[in-house]
């Protein structure tokens, strides 16, 4: 299915004015950043990458689509004939997936003519701003599990394709399963699944259902234990296994004080092995207060696939360079926005995280027109993604999730409490001689991301 049209109209006015006006072809650079992180969170996530190259691969206006566009006046003839045979040519370059980002970092820049980067605006935003409010949520509750294993079970609390988006994020972010069979399919992400409470409910009593579960998938699976007594129903979970019943799951209640009082009857049984997951509406928060209880894995749903309250990053798309004519050697020129509070910084970004002697992160530098001097001890950020309208960038899902866990791994260790804070790391902006000069997303005052 084509992406083309999963875009704002005004995207295709600009373009059709641009082409009249003969200024459409101006070679031009946009930036994909946010000016500043959600209230009180340390770092964000950069997710929706691989999603993002799925859609630029698919953005096509096949006849269907032109139609359509013509017969309702939203774009003319060479508009049309343009589209129909659009296909990006320029260059795209910016942070991996699974890097961590904050205010003012580059974390995606578009170049090519004024119309091809222009019209890809609305999909890249859609798509950044789900992803990464995503994964910036699951990488603070993965933070708080430490070890223990965290699943997304929220595709019943959002609409249908953001459940497989989300699934695919919160892996990024160190989620090691969900229940969305569709992220499985194709995502490759792994998924799990055994019962509800309307399983137990269908059957005569709890021990029909039970063994109706355990014949079918066998001892290790996990027995959802709280629809009528909890106590009971690990008894006959036990019984029913012979003791190696694989783990129960508990999804009511006080959960910390639920689980200890499982934990004990387990031992006392002899099920020293089986294993405890708790579900029930968690969030970072409640992850945090169950780390002293005996929870072996956390279910967690709502919460993560809406960004635990902040359900966007407020990414924005800017202009920061362009040339005065569509000769495609024409150099570029720098370009900003003035507006207060929504000022832009103009000009090509290089950006670099810079490490002390320890290896840990202590700043994001950000280069004007000029790469940052790397001290031998710093890490520069950015990957070329296209050429000349090439994908060159093949990494896979799991390198994602790999280069989360390494980049929050350098983080000073504030940056992992999820006490509201400052970000974790100033951005340093350097201009073209390599001085410091004004970071306008440091302290930005609150406005809309517009």
């Amino acid at each position: 299915m084509t992406t083309a049209l999963l875009t704002d109209h005004y995207e295709l006015t600009m373009v059709q004015a641009a082409m009249n006006a003969g200024t459409a072809n101006r070679r031009s650079l946009f930036d994909l950043f946010t000016r500043r992180l959600p209230e009180g969170r340390r770092y964000g996530v950069v997710a929706g990458l691989g999603r993002v190259i799925e859609a630029i691969e698919r953005f096509r206006f096949n006849e269907a689509e032109l139609t359509w566009l013509m017969e309702r006046g939203i774009i003319r003839e060479n508009l049309a004939e343009w589209l129909a045979g659009y296909r990006f040519s320029g260059d795209i370059w910016g942070y991996p997936e699974g890097e961590v980002y904050f205010p003012g970092s580059p974390v995606l820049s578009v170049e090519g003519t004024f119309a091809e980067a222009c019209i890809l605006e609305t999909i890249l935003l859609s798509v950044y701003n789900h992803d990464s409010a995503i994964a910036a949520a699951a990488s603070r509750m993965t933070a708080m599990a430490g070890d223990r294993p965290c699943a997304e079970m929220g595709s019943r609390r959002t609409q249908e394709w953001s459940a497989v988006a989300a699934a695919r994020a919160a892996y990024v972010a160190g989620f090691a399963t969900t229940s969305n069979l569709e992220a499985g399919r194709s995502y490759g992400v792994p998924t799990i699944g055994t019962a509800a409470h309307s399983f137990t409910l269908l059957h005569d009593s709890e021990e029909d259902a039970f063994r109706a579960q355990i014949d079918t998938l066998g001892h290790a699976t996990t027995l959802l234990v709280d629809t009528y007594d909890i106590d009971d129903a690990i008894r006959t979970g036990i019984e029913l296994t012979g003791g190696r019943l694989g783990a129960i799951r508990l999804d009511s209640g006080d959960l910390a004080i639920a689980a200890r009082r499982a934990r004990d009857l387990l031992d006392d049984l002899g099920a020293t092995h089986t294993r405890i997951m708790v579900t029930s509406d968690l969030d970072e928060w409640q992850i945090a207060a169950l780390q002293g209880a005996p929870v072996d894995g956390y279910g967690v749903g709502t919460s993560l696939v809406t960004g635990s309250g902040h359900p966007t990053c407020g990414f924005v798309y800017k202009l920061v360079a362009r040339a005065d004519s569509d000769d495609p050697s024409a150099p570029m020129t720098p370009v900003a926005k003035k507006s207060k509070g929504k000022n832009t910084l103009g000009g090509r970004k290089f950006a670099m995280r810079r490490r002390g002697a320890d290896g840990r992160a202590e700043s994001e530098v950000i280069g004007l027109g000029t790469p940052p001097v790397d001290d031998g001890n710093d890490r520069n950020l950015l990957v070329p993604i296209y050429r000349a309208g090439e994908l060159v960038h093949h990494a896979t899902l799991d390198d994602a999730r790999r280069r989360h866990e390494q980049s929050r791994a350098e983080l000073p260790v504030a940056a992992l409490r999820i006490s509201k804070g400052d970000p974790a790391l100033e951005t340093i902006i350097l201009d073209s001689a390599g001085d410091e000069t004004t970071n306008p997303y440091q302290a930005a005052p609150v406005v809309p991301n517009l």
